[in-house]
């Protein structure tokens, strides 16, 4: 037994730096399990009395601080390994160290991004109904780019490449690479006008004439804008689309209009004055009318088979089945007001002239 003893003793004399990469091994997965527990700590005290950042910076730093203390772990294992086999292969583990440093701290980056935006719209969607959604969302975006590029800049720094090179090989690629993807740099662009100017926002609903656009805006990213139909068919709309369109935001106007003609028979022709007052009055009068916009009522032509009155009016309500229920209950109370003054609401005809004098009056739909 002891002579088993003294020879693993021996062993692991000439063979130390096994010994030390299990030491390593132990050590880092230690470390990890401390991390574990200090950050369940920390983040159960923050969850009922830590600000926001504080919550976030301690959610944000879990995983890219596990993947750190084993990267590191592994790196000084291996840098063992190096010094006692003088391998010129892994010569490269110190500036390796770097750039994985640099990654990790610029996921970190990222995550605190994603942690703190969602949090952030989710505080202020609770306290303040009206939050713009969509400036948080830009300002995330524009942080993850500024932490990626910048940790790209660092790390190429770190491996000796020479950053002024780059700039001056990029300005005459970007060239060529700007000829060649046009197309995406007008979408980034049409976005970034988008964030700037803000014609719409997610959440709002939006129109356009000009093309087959008409839905709620789901997303708006860097290259492209998700709009929801109303047929619930999603719509992916390149941003540069929108730098060439007219767009209506239908979230944002104050009312609805109502614009409509009714036609009265040329035989009620007596009677088209005070129809046209009494629906005046009931609109002044009606609840769901709005009273500080244009209310106008007036007979306004002289048509093939009827005396055309038109009304022209907004609703207060913006919401589209509300207001077509509005404009139901004006459209039978002019059909109401109608018939208590004995006229008729007009359709299509013609009067056919005979010989002996008389006149013959047919549907024109029937001839």
């Amino acid at each position: 037994m002891d002579a088993i003893l003294e020879t693993t003793a021996q062993y692991l004399m000439s063979h130390l730096w096994i010994v030390q990469i299990a030491v390593v091994i132990i050590v880092t997965a230690i470390a990890s399990r401390v991390r574990y527990f200090v950050l369940k700590r920390v983040n159960d005290r923050l969850s009922t009395q830590g600000s926001l950042l504080n919550r976030s910076v301690c959610i944000a730093i879990r995983t890219p601080l596990a993947a750190l203390i084993w990267i590191a772990g592994s790196l000084f294992a291996i840098d063992i390994i190096r010094l006692e086999f003088e391998l010129s292969i892994l010569e490269a583990i110190p500036a390796i160290r770097y750039v994985a440093l640099i990654v990790v701290m610029t996921w970190f980056a990222i995550r605190l991004v994603n942690v703190y935006e969602r949090g952030y719209i989710a505080d202020k969607r609770d306290t303040e109904p009206g939050f713009d959604i969509t400036t948080a969302q830009i300002t995330t975006k524009v942080l993850k780019i500024c932490a990626v590029v910048l940790g790209a800049l660092i790390a190429m720094q770190t491996l000796g490449m020479n950053i002024a090179g780059l700039v001056a090989f990029g300005g005459v690629g970007g060239i060529a690479v700007g000829f060649a993807s046009r197309e995406l740099i007008a979408n980034y662009f049409g976005g970034l006008m988008i964030y700037l100017d803000q014609p719409f926002k997610v959440g709002e609903t939006i129109d356009s004439s000009d093309r087959d656009i008409h839905g709620t805006v789901m997303d708006i990213g860097w290259r492209q804008t998700i709009v929801q139909k109303f047929d619930t068919r999603t719509l992916y709309v390149p941003n540069s689309a929108f730098t060439t369109i007219a767009v209506r935001n239908l979230t944002r106007q104050t009312h609805r209009r109502i614009y409509e003609y009714v036609g009265i028979r040329y035989d009620d022709a007596g009677k088209i004055d005070v129809i046209v007052n009494d629906v005046r009055e009931m609109l002044h009068n009606h609840p769901d009318i709005a009273k500080d916009n244009s209310v106008m009522v007036s007979f306004d032509r002289f048509a093939a088979s009827s005396l055309d009155f038109f009304i022209y009016c907004f609703t207060k309500t913006t919401v589209w089945a509300e207001y077509h229920a509005v404009k139901q209950d004006v459209l039978f109370k002019i059909i109401e007001i109608v018939d208590n003054h004995g006229a008729q609401i007009a359709f299509p005809t013609s009067t056919i002239h005979l010989a002996d004098g008389s006149s013959l009056k047919e549907r024109s739909n029937t001839e």
